[in-house]
């Protein structure tokens, strides 16, 4: 299967994610926060450096749950608007 490239617009959300989730992190180490999410380190770092720009549902909704976001206000915050 090929995986079709993705768009400029979604590698900005991917960034916008990522930052958005490691601000949410704050001084909680990277390890303390995969492990209550139930993922790798790794997996938090490349989401976090825009790496992964496309993750998993259940992976952002861990996180979000981790860290105390709100789904519906993370997924606000990281549609594009049009220029």
């Amino acid at each position: 299967m090929v995986r079709t490239p993705l768009t400029p617009e979604e590698r900005e959300r991917g960034e916008r994610l990522g930052r958005l989730l490691r601000a949410a992190r704050g001084d909680r180490s990277m390890t303390e926060v995969a492990a209550s999410a139930g993922i790798s380190p790794e997996t938090l770092r490349k989401i976090e450096t825009g790496r992964a720009p496309t993750p998993a549902f259940f992976t952002v909704a861990a996180l979000a749950g981790t860290l105390g976001l709100s789904m519906d206000e993370l997924a606000g915050q990281c549609v594009l608007v049009p220029v």
